[in-house]
Protein backbone atom coordinates (compact mmCIF):
# COMPACT_ATOMS: atom_id res chain seq x y z
CA UNK A 1 0.00 0.00 0.00
CA UNK A 2 1.59 3.24 -0.94
CA UNK A 3 2.02 5.65 1.89
CA UNK A 4 -0.47 8.76 1.95
CA UNK A 5 1.52 11.66 0.35
CA UNK A 6 -0.90 14.54 1.80
CA UNK A 7 -0.31 15.63 5.50
CA UNK A 8 -2.14 16.69 8.04
CA UNK A 9 -0.56 18.59 10.92
CA UNK A 10 -1.95 19.19 14.08
CA UNK A 11 -0.02 21.79 16.49
CA UNK A 12 -1.57 22.14 19.36
CA UNK A 13 -0.90 22.04 23.42
CA UNK A 14 -1.96 19.99 26.21
CA UNK A 15 -2.97 23.15 28.15
CA UNK A 16 -4.67 25.48 25.46
CA UNK A 17 -8.62 24.90 26.42
CA UNK A 18 -9.55 25.66 22.56
CA UNK A 19 -7.21 22.44 21.82
CA UNK A 20 -9.54 20.77 24.23
CA UNK A 21 -12.63 21.93 22.26
CA UNK A 22 -11.19 20.97 19.11
CA UNK A 23 -10.61 17.09 20.37
CA UNK A 24 -13.39 15.61 19.49
CA UNK A 25 -13.30 17.33 15.75
CA UNK A 26 -9.70 15.82 15.76
CA UNK A 27 -10.88 12.48 16.55
CA UNK A 28 -13.42 12.56 13.64
CA UNK A 29 -10.64 13.49 11.50
CA UNK A 30 -8.75 10.79 12.45
CA UNK A 31 -11.86 7.93 12.17
CA UNK A 32 -12.56 9.86 8.59
CA UNK A 33 -9.40 10.45 7.21
CA UNK A 34 -6.55 8.72 8.98
CA UNK A 35 -6.31 6.13 6.17
CA UNK A 36 -6.26 8.41 3.70
CA UNK A 37 -3.80 11.73 4.90
CA UNK A 38 -0.99 11.62 6.88
CA UNK A 39 -1.18 12.66 10.39
CA UNK A 40 1.22 14.10 12.93
CA UNK A 41 1.43 15.69 15.84
CA UNK A 42 3.72 18.96 16.86
CA UNK A 43 3.27 20.52 20.23
CA UNK A 44 3.29 24.44 20.03
CA UNK A 45 4.10 25.52 23.73
CA UNK A 46 1.67 28.07 24.73
CA UNK A 47 3.05 29.50 27.71
CA UNK A 48 6.06 27.16 27.88
CA UNK A 49 8.69 28.33 30.98
CA UNK A 50 5.75 30.05 33.34
CA UNK A 51 7.18 30.54 36.67
CA UNK A 52 5.04 33.04 38.39
CA UNK A 53 1.66 31.27 40.13
CA UNK A 54 -1.00 32.45 38.98
CA UNK A 55 -2.85 35.13 40.17
CA UNK A 56 -6.67 36.04 40.79
CA UNK A 57 -7.18 37.88 37.78
CA UNK A 58 -5.18 35.53 35.46
CA UNK A 59 -7.48 32.37 36.96
CA UNK A 60 -10.71 35.24 36.04
CA UNK A 61 -9.07 35.57 32.57
CA UNK A 62 -8.59 31.63 31.74
CA UNK A 63 -12.00 30.73 33.28
CA UNK A 64 -13.38 33.04 30.61
CA UNK A 65 -11.83 31.30 28.00
CA UNK A 66 -12.74 27.44 29.41
CA UNK A 67 -16.90 28.74 29.56
CA UNK A 68 -16.56 29.89 26.06
CA UNK A 69 -15.28 26.64 24.83
CA UNK A 70 -17.46 24.85 27.25
CA UNK A 71 -20.52 26.74 25.35
CA UNK A 72 -18.78 26.59 21.85
CA UNK A 73 -17.93 22.74 22.16
CA UNK A 74 -19.63 21.43 25.03
CA UNK A 75 -16.47 19.64 26.36
CA UNK A 76 -16.54 19.01 29.94
CA UNK A 77 -14.11 21.23 32.81
CA UNK A 78 -14.36 21.09 36.37
CA UNK A 79 -13.72 24.47 37.51
CA UNK A 80 -12.36 23.44 40.69
CA UNK A 81 -9.23 23.98 38.99
CA UNK A 82 -9.48 27.87 39.88
CA UNK A 83 -9.22 26.95 44.08
CA UNK A 84 -6.02 26.25 43.52
CA UNK A 85 -2.91 28.06 45.08
CA UNK A 86 0.68 28.89 43.72
CA UNK A 87 -0.56 26.55 40.90
CA UNK A 88 2.60 28.28 37.83
CA UNK A 89 0.67 26.83 34.58
CA UNK A 90 3.44 26.09 32.30
CA UNK A 91 2.95 24.19 29.41
CA UNK A 92 6.38 23.09 29.14
CA UNK A 93 5.85 20.07 30.94
CA UNK A 94 2.82 18.62 29.24
CA UNK A 95 4.10 19.49 25.56
CA UNK A 96 7.60 17.46 26.53
CA UNK A 97 5.21 14.68 27.92
CA UNK A 98 3.59 14.58 24.50
CA UNK A 99 6.74 14.98 22.79
CA UNK A 100 8.33 12.12 24.68
CA UNK A 101 5.26 9.40 23.74
CA UNK A 102 5.38 10.69 20.24
CA UNK A 103 8.52 9.17 20.26
CA UNK A 104 8.58 6.24 22.68
CA UNK A 105 4.93 5.26 21.00
CA UNK A 106 4.48 7.06 17.73
CA UNK A 107 0.92 5.54 17.25
CA UNK A 108 -0.26 6.95 20.58
CA UNK A 109 0.44 10.12 19.93
CA UNK A 110 -2.81 11.46 19.31
CA UNK A 111 -4.27 9.41 21.93
CA UNK A 112 -1.98 10.81 24.68
CA UNK A 113 -2.85 14.50 23.38
CA UNK A 114 -6.38 13.37 24.48
CA UNK A 115 -5.56 12.08 27.83
CA UNK A 116 -3.74 14.87 28.70
CA UNK A 117 -6.21 17.61 28.02
CA UNK A 118 -9.20 15.16 29.85
CA UNK A 119 -6.79 15.18 32.81
CA UNK A 120 -6.37 18.57 33.23
CA UNK A 121 -9.65 19.78 32.13
CA UNK A 122 -12.76 17.58 32.91
CA UNK A 123 -10.55 15.46 36.02
CA UNK A 124 -8.74 19.03 37.31
CA UNK A 125 -5.20 16.95 37.57
CA UNK A 126 -1.73 18.79 37.55
CA UNK A 127 0.17 17.63 34.12
CA UNK A 128 2.72 19.67 35.21
CA UNK A 129 3.71 16.86 37.89
CA UNK A 130 5.80 13.75 36.67
CA UNK A 131 3.95 11.39 38.76
CA UNK A 132 0.58 12.32 37.11
CA UNK A 133 2.42 12.47 33.33
CA UNK A 134 3.87 8.93 34.04
CA UNK A 135 0.16 7.40 35.45
CA UNK A 136 -0.96 8.75 31.62
CA UNK A 137 1.88 7.11 29.67
CA UNK A 138 1.19 3.99 31.41
CA UNK A 139 -2.47 4.15 30.53
CA UNK A 140 -1.38 4.31 27.26
CA UNK A 141 0.65 1.24 27.64
CA UNK A 142 4.15 2.72 27.89
CA UNK A 143 6.42 2.07 30.56
CA UNK A 144 6.00 4.49 33.01
CA UNK A 145 9.75 4.19 34.47
CA UNK A 146 11.08 4.56 30.17
CA UNK A 147 8.88 7.60 30.03
CA UNK A 148 10.91 8.72 33.25
CA UNK A 149 14.07 8.13 32.16
CA UNK A 150 13.40 9.59 28.34
CA UNK A 151 11.21 12.50 29.82
CA UNK A 152 13.62 13.75 31.67
CA UNK A 153 16.42 13.61 29.22
CA UNK A 154 18.02 16.73 27.62
CA UNK A 155 17.10 15.21 24.24
CA UNK A 156 13.46 15.10 25.10
CA UNK A 157 13.74 18.90 25.96
CA UNK A 158 15.63 19.81 23.07
CA UNK A 159 13.09 18.04 21.14
CA UNK A 160 10.27 19.62 22.61
CA UNK A 161 12.42 23.24 21.65
CA UNK A 162 12.59 22.08 18.25
CA UNK A 163 8.78 21.56 17.85
CA UNK A 164 8.41 25.07 19.44
CA UNK A 165 10.36 26.45 16.48
CA UNK A 166 9.12 23.99 13.61
CA UNK A 167 5.80 25.60 15.03
CA UNK A 168 6.71 28.99 14.31
CA UNK A 169 8.63 28.60 11.29
CA UNK A 170 4.76 27.29 9.97
CA UNK A 171 3.37 30.39 10.75
CA UNK A 172 1.50 28.99 13.83
CA UNK A 173 0.79 31.57 16.31
CA UNK A 174 -2.53 30.45 17.90
CA UNK A 175 -3.81 26.25 18.71
CA UNK A 176 -5.00 24.75 17.86
CA UNK A 177 -4.13 24.89 14.21
CA UNK A 178 -3.84 22.18 11.50
CA UNK A 179 -1.22 22.98 8.18
CA UNK A 180 -2.33 20.78 5.40
CA UNK A 181 0.60 19.91 3.13
CA UNK A 182 0.85 17.95 -0.49
CA UNK A 183 3.71 17.57 -2.75
CA UNK A 184 4.18 20.75 -5.42
CA UNK A 185 5.14 20.69 -9.15
CA UNK A 186 8.92 21.50 -7.91
CA UNK A 187 8.68 18.64 -6.04
CA UNK A 188 8.58 20.82 -2.61
CA UNK A 189 6.11 20.44 -0.45
CA UNK A 190 3.17 23.29 -0.43
CA UNK A 191 1.26 24.19 2.78
CA UNK A 192 -1.77 26.01 3.54
CA UNK A 193 -4.11 26.40 6.85
CA UNK A 194 -6.79 24.14 7.57
CA UNK A 195 -7.96 25.94 10.37
CA UNK A 196 -6.47 28.38 12.45
CA UNK A 197 -8.48 28.00 15.96
CA UNK A 198 -11.43 25.58 17.03
CA UNK A 199 -13.82 25.16 14.22
CA UNK A 200 -16.77 22.05 14.55
CA UNK A 201 -15.97 18.70 12.46
CA UNK A 202 -19.01 19.60 10.03
CA UNK A 203 -17.15 22.93 8.88
CA UNK A 204 -13.98 20.71 8.34
CA UNK A 205 -15.45 17.69 6.68
CA UNK A 206 -16.63 18.87 2.97
CA UNK A 207 -13.06 20.82 2.96
CA UNK A 208 -10.84 17.37 3.95
CA UNK A 209 -13.64 15.78 1.35
CA UNK A 210 -12.47 17.86 -1.52
CA UNK A 211 -8.54 17.77 -0.66
CA UNK A 212 -8.83 13.91 -0.55
CA UNK A 213 -11.20 13.58 -3.11
CA UNK A 214 -13.90 11.45 -1.16
CA UNK A 215 -16.81 14.28 -1.75
CA UNK A 216 -19.75 12.29 -2.79
CA UNK A 217 -20.60 13.39 -6.18
CA UNK A 218 -24.12 14.89 -6.95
Amino acid sequence: MTAPTKELVLVADPMCSWCWGFAPAMAAIRRDFGDKVGLSLIVGGLRPGTTEAMTDSMKSEIRHHWEHVNEASKQPFDYEFFERDGFVYDTEPGCRAAVTVRGIKPEAAFDFLESLHRAFYAQNKDITDIDVLATLAAETDVDPEHFRAVFASDEARKQTANDFAYARSLGVTGFPTIVASEPGEAGENQYAYLTVGYRPYEALQPLLQEWTGTATKA
